[in-house]
């Protein structure tokens, strides 16, 4: 009896495992998407550069101008477990008026919405 409920129980964990797989977490070069809006500004995944940088560049960090964008991927690395996308704008502009290309923690950008797939 022991050796049943220990099956059943073991059988509905790897069940459980294979079905919580995301299997549309998949991107790739080129792949175009679109800055999401973020209460308060606080872009936890896409690592904008802080103000200071950006003032110093002549840029100006507002954060309306990025909000809705699309964005393009133009490469895509893995580093310490989790994919890494290095993004453009697609207008060909610079994000801030400084800064051509902006990295993201793409898995946890889509999670937390702020990137969002077109």
């Amino acid at each position: 009896m022991k050796n049943k409920i220990l099956l059943t129980l073991l059988a509905s964990f790897f069940t459980g495992m294979i079905f919580a797989q995301n299997v549309d977490s998949t991107v790739n070069v080129g792949d175009v998407l679109t800055i999401g809006e973020v209460e308060n500004n606080d872009y936890q995944h896409i690592n904008f550069p802080r103000a200071n940088f950006i003032i110093k560049n002549g840029g100006l960090p507002n954060y309306s101008y990025v909000k809705g964008e699309k964005v393009e991927i133009t490469s895509v690395k893995e580093k310490n477990g989790s994919l890494i996308a290095t993004i453009k704008l697609t207008s060909r502009k610079s994000f801030f008026n400084s800064h051509k290309y902006i990295t993201v923690d793409i898995e946890k950008a889509l999670e937390g919405k702020e990137l969002v797939r077109i």
